[in-house]
């Protein structure tokens, strides 16, 4: 049976059903799935909920008919805030629910997280037959899928981190990239995927005087030409992934903390500066060296996201700030269709799929929005638990990772 499903793990392609990254196989929080539940509750539209151990904000990945998470449980048994973490990566059986693997792949002892951060808040990642657990400030593995085997294991990496770890990791060719924000002297790192080994490393340099952020870099192709958009304090800079040269950079001032993934369309990438005052920067990929007067075609400060990353819809970008305000304008112009109370506070990211717009608010509750230029409620679902972590899709049904619990929720 193991033996099995190590084959069919290690030789499987990704498939669109597969879920194999933050937000999503095109990395933008778009799933081609049909049938999606409209409705759910705790009594409803439930097909199983299973305990998750520990503490943990990373999103779950699907591969088949498996589910992959990563957790921090306190070290000793008993939950304290101070106590050292045993950082774990897990494997769940999708039609059930059971936990398959559960593997510790880190020991630390470390500084207490923000309250909206936790020691396992970033996802892992997904690529024949290996997933990537990345702890930020905390460690780096490559595990076999199937049986959670770590195949590599780095901790030399660490940094002085603000506020815990968050940022996600992402691959290119045979790069495992990561943004490393930290309090001082923030990178942008690049692994060889195979070994573990540092293959490049870009130092961000800005004006903004606090360094942390926790962004997940998207790569994005402009002419034939793979950029790696990656935003951290004061900038972002677009790279080349495979020698982490800079492209250009677009500088936003003070902006820090910053936790959106951009997000591209339209020949531009949207940002947010985050901390303390949010701005949305439509920005022109095609430029070279600093583009801060020369290719930011418009920008948004009300209502604009520190924390859920946005998503676009044909000529519409959506994005919730992290009070629950929805806004809908054009991508292309910046022009506001709708600025509306839609969420209590919020962190997740946003989804689309099944031509409907999915939110998912801090208190459990889930919201369904009809996309469009006019604002419009199809559907609310109050699961009653604090939720932090984004969606993900497995078939036509929806995960969703709440503090104790992971959902599927089915039609």
């Amino acid at each position: 049976m193991r033996s099995t499903l190590a084959l069919l793990l290690s030789t499987s392609l990704l498939t669109a059903a597969d879920w194999p990254e933050f937000r999503g196989p095109e990395a933008q929080g778009h799933s081609k799935a049909i049938n999606l539940p409209l409705t759910w509750s705790p009594t409803s539209h439930i097909a199983w909920k299973a305990a998750v151990a520990g503490v943990g904000w990373s999103s779950p990945v699907v591969i088949g008919d498996r589910i992959f998470l990563t957790s921090a449980l306190p070290v000793g048994g008993v939950e304290d805030p101070k106590a050292d973490r045993s950082l774990h990566a897990l494997m769940f059986d999708a039609a059930t629910g059971k936990p398959v693997w559960d593997v510790e792949i880190f020991t630390a002892t470390s500084p207490r997280a923000h309250r909206k951060n936790s020691h396992a808040s970033p996802t892992p990642v997904y690529a024949d037959g290996k997933l990537y657990v990345h702890f930020g400030h905390l460690g780096t593995a490559c595990l076999d899928a199937a049986t959670g085997k770590s195949l590599w294991a780095t901790q030399e990496f660490a940094y002085s981190p603000v506020h815990g770890n968050g940022g996600s990791p992402v691959l290119f060719e045979n790069l495992l990239i990561f943004s490393a924000d930290a309090e001082t002297d923030p990178k942008v790192i690049a692994l060889d995927k195979t070994t573990g080994k540092q293959r490049w490393a870009f130092a961000r340099q800005s004006d903004a005087k606090k360094k942390f952020s926790f962004c997940t870099p998207l790569i994005i192709d402009v002419n034939g030409q793979k950029q790696l958009i990656t935003p951290g304090s004061g900038v972002v800079n677009a790279l080349n992934p495979k020698t982490g040269e800079e492209i250009w950079r677009c500088y936003y001032d003070q902006g820090y903390s910053v936790v959106p993934r951009p997000v591209y369309a339209h020949g531009m990438v949207f940002v947010s500066s985050s901390y303390d005052k949010p701005v949305l920067k439509a920005i022109k990929v095609d430029g070279k060296g600093d583009v801060t007067e020369t290719h930011v075609a418009w920008t948004i400060d009300k209502a604009v996201p520190h924390n859920p990353s946005m998503a676009v819809i044909g000529d519409e970008l959506y994005f919730v700030a992290d009070n629950g305000i929805l806004t809908c304008c054009d991508a292309k112009t910046g022009q506001i269709h709708y600025s509306e109370r839609c969420t209590g506070p919020i962190s997740s990211s946003l989804l689309v799929a099944d031509g409907k717009l999915y939110l998912q608010d801090e208190k459990g509750l889930g919201v369904v929005v009809k996309p469009g230029k006019t604002f419009q409620i199809l559907a609310q679902n109050d699961l009653g638990e604090r939720s932090l972590a984004s969606y993900a899709v497995i078939g036509s049904d929806l995960l969703i990772r709440t503090e104790g619990n992971l959902y599927r929720i089915k039609n």
